[in-house]
């Protein structure tokens, strides 16, 4: 569409008067700072009245009426038009960048192997990969038997897909027979996705449907029986199902979790004869187990949940092996007796300095993962002698580490992944009697790749508190000191960044902007107690590491106030709502993706999908004082005021279950309002997809595309 095609469309827009568009303020403006098109006027949305009281405090929420009441259905044509007049504006102001963004996406997807396909991996008679085709937008799932040349195509998500505005693979599970193929999809983006299963023999599809699975599907019972989860109506599985293969009715409910916000899913263990169900919230854990011959059999709990511990669990043979921190909170690894569970024995105790996250069991040895001063670690380890450890070293000051696709018990090499900011995606197959790392494949880059170009730092920050910040550093070796800088990070749930590799990355990198991760606290970085102290009532660390790692960056000479560019998606968008109240100046471009920035009516609202769950992460303002005042103090959207903020892209997705629509909408509704300044304000709703965006690996790439020229364009580095 022609960029007077998108004035005009708004212009009309604009022009109906209508509830849902607040009348243009007749104030003047301050004086102009802005780059963009100030003749288009964005949309404003009407206030409402609307307050609620809690804990004897008054909050005003005059932007309420964008959440439609009628939610999970969205058809309030008030609510709907105000999303198009923003998506209307978008466009009409990023159109004078599209050649920027044509630019970049053809860049970035020259940086992209189209044809490019998995490495095999054998699991029984067969070996699985996938491929996609020259501009495919999904990949084909193939296979064939070992040591067979005749591959055949088991699953073609472009035909899936062909049509439709969004499609995404769920689960995909061959029985272990290798007869049938169990597969699930989604086409709105609002993660309710169907299950099928497909007949590999034949190429048809039985008449079986699952409704709502939100889980793997779990081949038991000789491959009668899928064991799956099923989403409620409010997005949370709190039941486990077994579909008897070939049966069209009412699956047989095997358990039913009746604790709010715990949720379920189900799993195999190593040698796949026992069903795995765990249970649990952000930090309880509990365990059930169940004959994997007979899922409608008789269920074991290995230790009833205790609040605060979490544990996961495999079974070799007659030993349980079970990952818990109920003695320290970095983990440790015990054992016990299949017949007596519950009584565990340490076989790895917990480390201040290893933190230990996750562990695999094979026929001949097991193999522990973990972070030592914040870097991935991959270990083997010998049955019976714990203290006998041996150690895959990586040699990078950043990286990326860990065990790939490992689905065979009796194995004598491990499928491995590695990559750091200047190492593509490298597949390694480690064997494991001589030590030597075999490379499979190393990430393609079609249009020409050299790391020579490039330079890696891992430095530290100290933050207001005196905590000492991990950040990884990317830019080019000849970019010079003091110039633009884009700083990332999410802080929450205990996801730890991964300083790996990314094609699209270098297209800033490029141009001169320097790209830095900060590993803040609320992620677990440096140990479970680095995520700890970035959650519930000591959550405002997570922002302050992001702001204090800029303002180090600045006086370390990497960059300047203003030249900072920063990104952040869902409680990573809540970040950046919150660290643009607290020290707007520094900024000189944010994205915030899907944003969780209605902290507080969130967390107040018991009927959404993820809130019972996530008390533990953020304090429950329902029933306590204390957690909705500190909510309320940090939320993003309750903490807009009357002062200058920089300039923003903001994107929701319409089916989104995660971060509803409304949250990013209000957000911007609100900002529209108070901001003192004129710099441009972009919200962007995907209205046929979630919390992902768009579908297909070019309509995502194209998304990011936007992005990067948002903040080239803001940045004043356009050439």
């Amino acid at each position: 569409m022609r960029f007077t095609s998108f004035i005009w469309a708004l212009a009309a827009l604009l022009a109906v008067s209508t509830p849902a568009l607040a009348q243009e303020s007749d104030s003047q403006p301050v004086r102009s700072t802005a780059n963009y098109d100030t003749s288009i006027q964005p949309p404003r949305a009407e206030q409402r009245p609307h307050e609620y009281s809690r804990h004897g405090i008054t909050i005003s929420d005059p932007y309420n009426w964008l959440r439609d009441q009628s939610y999970p259905e969205i058809d309030d044509e008030d609510v709907l038009e105000y999303l198009r007049a923003e998506n209307t504006y978008f466009e009409a102001q990023m159109a004078g960048r599209q050649a920027l963004v044509d630019e970049l996406f053809a860049e970035m997807r020259a940086r992209i192997k189209e044809d490019d396909a998995t490495v095999p991996q054998r699991d029984g008679e067969y070996e699985y990969w996938s491929e996609f085709e020259e501009g495919g937008q999904y990949r084909k799932y193939y296979r064939r038997r070992a040591g067979s040349d005749a591959r055949e195509l088991i699953l073609d998500g472009p035909a899936l897909a062909d049509g439709l505005e969004y499609f995404s693979l769920g689960a995909l599970s061959v029985s272990e027979d290798g007869r049938y193929l169990a597969y699930s999809t989604d086409t709105t983006g609002g993660e309710y996705y169907t299950g099928f299963i497909k007949d590999l023999q034949t190429g048809e599809l039985l008449p079986d449907r699952i409704a709502n699975v939100n889980s793997g599907l779990v081949w038991a019972a000789d491959d009668s029986m899928i064991v799956y989860g099923r989403a409620n109506e409010n997005w949370r599985v709190d039941r486990i199902f077994a579909h008897r293969l070939g049966e069209t009715g009412e699956d047989t409910q095997i358990f039913h979790e009746e604790r709010t916000g715990f949720t379920v899913s189900p799993g195999l263990s190593a040698q796949k004869d026992w069903l795995i169900l765990a249970t649990g919230d952000n930090e309880t854990s509990e365990v059930r187990l169940i004959p994997a011959g007979d899922p409608l059999g008789e269920q074991t709990v290995v230790r009833e949940a205790v609040t605060g511990v979490e544990y996961e669990v495999d079974v070799r043979d007659d030993t349980l092996f079970v990952l818990t921190n109920d003695q320290h909170v970095n983990f440790r690894l015990v054992t016990a007796p299949l017949a007596s569970p519950g009584e565990w024995t340490t076989l790895i105790a917990g480390s201040d300095e290893f933190y230990l996250t996750d562990f695999d069991l094979f026929a001949d040895f097991y193999v522990t993962e973990g972070r030592l001063a914040g870097l991935d670690q991959v270990q083997i380890r010998q049955y019976g002698e714990p203290s006998q450890m041996r150690a895959i070293t990586f040699p990078e000051a950043a990286y990326s580490a860990g065990l790939g696709n490992n689905p065979e018990y009796a194995v004598d090499r491990l499928r491995l992944g590695y990559e750091s900011p200047i190492t593509p995606d490298t597949v390694y197959d480690y064997h494991v009697a001589s030590g030597e790392l075999e490379t499979l494949k190393v990430q393609e880059i079609p249009s020409g790749f050299d790391p020579s170009q490039y330079r890696v730092e891992r430095i530290q920050v100290r933050a207001r508190d005196g905590a000492m910040v991990p950040v990884s550093i990317l830019y080019r070796a000849d970019r010079a000191m003091g110039g633009p800088l884009h700083l990332y990070a999410y802080g929450a749930y205990g996801y730890a960044v991964p300083p790996g590799f990314s094609t699209s990355r270098l297209s800033l990198v490029d141009r001169g902007v320097a790209y830095a991760i900060a590993h803040i606290r609320g992620g677990d970085d440096l140990g479970r107690e680095w995520y700890l102290q970035g959650k519930m009532e000591e959550r405002t660390n997570t922002f302050n590491d992001f702001v204090d790692v800029g303002r180090g960056l600045v006086e370390r000479g990497y960059t300047a106030e203003g030249r900072i560019s920063a990104s952040g998606g869902s409680a990573g968008g809540e970040l950046m709502g919150a660290v643009i109240n607290q020290d707007p100046a520094l900024f000189g471009a944010v994205v915030a993706h899907v944003p969780f920035v209605d902290v507080l009516n969130t967390m107040l609202d018991e009927s959404l999908p993820l809130t019972p769950g996530e008390w533990p992460e953020w304090g429950n303002p329902v029933e306590s004082k204390a957690a909705f005042t500190h909510i309320l103090s940090y939320s993003p959207y309750d903490q807009v005021t009357a002062q200058d903020y920089p300039p923003l892209m903001v994107t929701a997705g319409l089916n989104d279950p995660r971060v509803t629509y409304w949250e990013p909408a209000k957000w911007v509704a609100k900002l529209r309002e108070l901001k003192t300044d004129d710099r441009i304000l972009l919200l962007k709703t995907n209205m046929g997809a979630g919390h992902g965006g768009k579908s297909g690996r070019f309509e995502g790439l194209r998304e990011t595309a936007e992005e990067v020229a948002f903040i080239l364009w803001q940045l004043g580095v356009e050439e």
